[in-house]
């Protein structure tokens, strides 16, 4: 026995001078664990909403109007946030549609509403909203992707797109604890932006939405839904 500790020590001692695979190897001679083989997950594979009774970063990000950005400072405002919850998305609901976009989708609404999409929305509906372009297809070819571009999702309304990011539909997670609420309706106007540009490049008509035709007088101004 204290020749076979002798020799233990002496891997241990041989492979912490040579680094570190020798010296997991000599951990998984003693212990039959390794350091290397641990449970992981790949992006987006086991995704959860918060902790019940747990805080969301866009809990305190109710910004005062669209032009500004929150960082986690609770602040007053006087508008609206729709009150559902996922129940909502199973079907196209008369609520949703009703939501109006409360946002110009104007240049700094697209720019705001690119740089979510390409942050959050992109690894799995494509750059373009193409869902065969999207990263993870490269990766999961039996995955599902959505094509956010297409004729399906250009017939739903300003108010089904956000509540998808809101609370989630199907295979897709929330994002309502992420993206706060103005930045949903920005993410909307940029959707409807990459709509038109898709229908463009087939020589189709562009896509109606509520966010992508309004002028600068129905949005901002208003600072909510009705």
């Amino acid at each position: 026995m204290r020749k076979l500790l002798r020799l233990a020590v002496v891997a241990l001692v041989v492979g912490s001078t040579s680094g570190c695979a020798a010296l997991d190897d000599a951990m998984v001679f003693m212990f039959g664990r390794s350091m290397r083989d641990q449970a992981s997950f790949d992006p987006y594979e086991n995704t959860r909403s918060p902790a019940d009774a747990s805080v969301s970063f866009s809990s305190g990000n109710f910004a005062p109007d669209p032009s500004s950005v929150m960082y986690g400072t609770p602040a007053q405002h006087d508008y609206d946030v729709p009150d559902f919850d996922n129940g909502y998305t199973v079907r196209f609901d008369p609520l949703l549609d009703e939501l109006v976009n409360p946002v110009a989708a104007d240049q700094a609404s697209l720019e705001r509403g690119e740089e979510l999409y390409i942050r959050v929305c992109a690894p799995c509906h494509g750059e373009a909203g193409i869902g065969a372009e999207a990263y993870l297809a490269e990766e999961w070819l039996a995955l599902p992707v959505y094509n956010l571009a297409g004729e399906t999702v250009q017939g739903y309304s300003d108010g089904y797109l956000y509540a998808m990011i809101r609370v989630g539909r199907g295979q897709m997670p929330a994002y309502g604890h992420q993206v706060t609420h103005f930045d949903r309706w920005h993410i909307v106007n940029y959707i409807r932006q990459l709509q038109n540009e898709y229908a463009a490049a087939q020589g189709a008509a562009p896509a109606a939405g509520e966010g992508a035709d309004e002028g600068a007088d129905q949005g901002a101004a208003d600072g909510g839904e009705s």
